[in-house]
């Protein structure tokens, strides 16, 4: 009988595949991907960023990276849906970890991020980021913009987090104005969808608003987001917000009228062949949630964007049903 049973995360030494494992029990890591700081050959690290210091109402998402994990045991066990493939023979993924910050310092906080991004862009390897508030999508997107030039934001949302920002605050409402005055964006290539608040400036994104997605469609929104980003490289921010709190209690800024979760995957599921570099899913509060069902929204919407990439490198759809 094989030993290859079991705590994939620390035994397995290898970040393609994976084993069988209990979904109740064993150590936890993203989708149970193997935990390592060794990229080389690795196409994604995932890793959380534990901090909730700027956010303006409910506090404690920087409990979400370790809810996100839990909620993923799941997506572990089956191939993906619709996909139909194991996003893992062919997307080789490690588990990275947590970005270590510390708290009491916060002006070091945006600095400790982005250089935790550095080290992994570095190496060619792309990431998933698990927050965490919405601010940590700044220090981010800096990085990524390094890498890559101004990126195309495609940010899921409640709120625009385009408010008056003076370029120092630790604000998870602002911080999308800092990076489009400082050209991390590039807003003409950008879209915002799932708004259901107000601001007097749209800032040059184009808002799809939730109400907007709810009358038009979800092929409608996706022609307005491909038409707008090309081929240019796209930065996706998912706030849990976005999501209607019918889907996403657990978050700290709830706002009624929003994205169902299955608008959100569809949208995700839409996006194959785009340019796609990075990914961060914000603001998962746990201490706010029921039965999981945030927790296992945001690690739906980060697996799927996983199996765009395993996509995008040759995995093969099997279609069973009426897709």
């Amino acid at each position: 009988m094989s030993d290859k049973k079991g705590d994939f995360a620390f035994r397995s030494g290898d970040p393609m595949g994976r084993w069988q494992e209990m979904t109740y029990g064993g150590a936890l890591s993203f989708l149970r991907r193997q935990y390592s700081r060794d990229l080389d050959g690795v196409d994604v690290a995932v890793s959380g960023v534990p901090y909730d210091s700027s956010v303006t109402n409910r506090s404690g998402c920087r409990l979400g990276p370790r809810a996100i994990r839990a909620g993923s045991t799941l997506l572990a066990e089956l191939d993906a849906f619709p996909f139909g493939f194991n996003p893992f023979d062919t997307l080789s993924v490690v588990d990275y970890g947590d970005c270590f910050l510390d708290p009491h310092h916060p002006e070091t906080i945006p600095g400790a991020i982005e250089e935790h991004a550095d080290a992994i862009l570095a190496t060619d390897t792309k990431m998933l980021t698990l927050g965490g508030d919405h601010f940590v999508a700044y220090p981010l997107l800096k990085a990524h913009a390094k890498k890559h030039g101004p990126v195309a934001l495609l940010q899921f949302d409640a709120h625009c987090d385009t408010w008056e920002d003076d370029g120092r605050k630790l604000d998870h409402g602002t911080m999308f104005a800092r990076a489009a005055a400082e050209g991390v964006v590039d807003v003409s290539k950008s879209t915002q969808i799932g708004l259901r608040t107000f601001n007097d400036s749209d800032h040059g994104f184009e808002i799809l608003t939730a109400p907007w997605v709810h009358r038009s469609g979800i092929d409608a929104a996706l022609e307005v987001i491909r038409d707008r980003a090309g081929d240019a490289p796209l930065y996706i921010s998912f706030d849990v917000d976005g999501l209607d709190p019918a889907y996403a209690p657990g978050t700290g800024t709830p706002v009624p009228g929003g994205l169902a979760s299955w608008q959100a995957l569809e949208l995700i599921r839409g996006l194959g062949g785009m340019n796609l570099i990075g990914m961060d899913v914000v603001e998962v509060s746990p201490s706010y949630d029921h039965s999981e069902i945030t927790a296992i929204a945001a690690a739906t919407v980060a697996h799927d964007w996983l199996c765009l990439l395993a996509e995008a490198k040759g995995a093969q759809r099997k279609t069973v049903g009426r897709l």
